[in-house]
C-alpha cells in the first residue's frame, strides 16, 4: 500500500493545478486581501476595524449559510434579501405594537418563514421555477414592507438591542459571534444529520435520492424555509446596526450572499455543500469593501470589484474536482 507523501512538495504539485486554486479561492483570496490591505493602509489590522468588519460581515454570513442550504439542492433563492427587509418590519411594527424585545423577534422571524414557506410550497409542489417563484416572492416581501410602513422607517430604541451591536467578547461583537453559532449549526446538519445528507442527495440527482426514498419535496420545502428563517434572524440584526426598521430593500445582500456561495466552492448545479467556504466568502467581500473604502476608493467603483471577484470564482468553478 503507498504512503501518502508528506512535507511541502505535494502542496507544491496540488498548486500547478487549477482545481486547487478552484478548491480554495475564498480562504487563499482572504489571506491574500489581508496582506494587500494590511500593507496599503495601516488601520486595516487595528482592533477596532477588525471588529468593525467582523460585525459587518455578521448578516452575509448568515445570508451566505442560508443560500448554501438552497443552493447545494440546486436551486436560488432571489427572495432572501427581501425577506430579511420584511422580518425588520415586522420587527418594527410589533415593537411600535408595544410587544417587548422577544415578542418582536418570533414575530420578525416568523414574518420572514411565511415567505419561505411560500418558496417551498411553489417550488416543490406547484413545481414552479426557483428563478420565477423567488423572483415572485422578492416582489411580495418588498411590497408588504413599502405597505405596512407607508415607505417609512420605524425607528427603534431597544437596549436589548443596543447592548447587542455594542457587546463583545474582546474583539469579535455579539452579531458575529450569533453568526459563528448559525455556521456551526449549519455545518452540523448539513453534515452530521440525515437531513443534510438529503439535501446533498437532492442536489446531485434528484431522480437517484428519490429511488433511494428520499422525501426531495419535502428537502426542497425545507431548505427555502430555513433560508427564509435565518433571514429573520439576519434581520434582527440588520436592525440593531441601522437602529430602525428599513423597507426599502437591499439588493446587496441578495447578489452578495449569492457571491459568498459561490467564491465558497458550492456548485451553482446542486449536489456539492459547503458551509466553512462560504463563510469564508462573506469574510473576503466585507474585507474588501472594507480596505476600498480604507484606501478612499470611490463606493462607485466598489461593485465593480466585487463583481470582477466573483467572475474569476466562477471561472475557477470549472475546474473543481468532480
Amino acid at each position: 500500500m503507498a504512503v501518502p507523501e508528506k512535507g511541502i512538495r505535494p502542496l507544491l504539485r496540488e498548486a500547478k493545478s487549477l482545481s486547487f486554486w478552484a478548491e480554495n479561492a475564498a480562504p487563499i483570496g482572504l489571506i491574500a486581501l489581508v496582506i494587500v490591505f494590511a500593507i496599503l493602509s495601516p488601520t486595516f489590522l487595528s482592533i477596532g476595524n477588525i471588529r468593525a468588519m467582523l460585525v459587518a460581515a455578521a448578516i452575509l454570513v448568515i445570508l451566505a449559510v442560508a443560500q448554501s442550504f438552497v443552493i447545494t439542492t440546486g436551486g436560488i433563492d432571489l427572495s432572501i434579501s427581501a425577506t430579511m427587509t420584511l422580518g425588520a418590519v415586522g420587527f418594527g411594527i410589533a415593537w411600535q405594537a408595544g410587544f417587548g424585545f422577544w415578542i418582536s423577534a418570533i414575530i420578525a422571524i416568523l414574518s420572514a418563514g411565511v415567505i419561505g414557506l411560500i418558496n417551498g410550497l411553489l417550488i416543490a409542489k406547484g413545481k414552479v421555477t426557483d428563478f420565477i417563484a423567488t423572483l415572485g416572492t422578492l416582489s411580495v416581501a418588498t411590497g408588504l414592507a413599502l405597505i405596512v410602513t407607508s415607505g417609512k422607517p420605524v425607528s427603534i430604541t431597544s437596549p436589548d438591542l443596543l447592548r447587542l451591536t455594542t457587546g463583545s467578547v474582546w474583539i469579535v461583537g455579539y452579531p458575529f459571534i450569533i453568526a459563528l453559532l448559525v455556521g456551526v449549526v449549519g455545518w452540523f446538519v448539513m453534515f452530521r444529520t440525515r437531513f443534510g445528507l438529503h439535501v446533498q442527495a437532492v442536489g446531485g440527482s434528484e431522480e437517484a435520492a428519490v429511488a433511494n426514498g428520499v422525501n426531495a419535496s419535502r428537502v426542497r420545502m425545507a431548505v427555502y424555509l430555513i433560508a427564509a428563517l435565518l433571514a429573520g434572524l439576519a434581520s434582527l440584526l440588520l436592525v440593531a446596526r441601522i437602529g430602525a426598521a428599513e423597507p426599502a430593500i437591499n439588493t446587496s445582500y441578495l447578489l452578495n450572499s449569492i457571491a459568498a456561495v459561490v467564491l465558497g466552492g458550492v456548485s451553482l448545479t446542486g449536489g456539492r455543500a459547503k458551509i466553512v467556504g462560504p463563510i469564508l466568502g462573506a469574510l473576503l467581500l466585507t474585507a474588501l469593501t472594507n480596505g476600498l473604502t480604507l484606501l478612499g476608493v470611490s463606493q462607485f467603483y466598489q461593485p465593480l470589484a466585487v463583481g470582477l471577484v466573483v467572475v474569476l470564482a466562477a471561472l475557477l468553478t470549472r475546474f473543481q474536482k468532480k
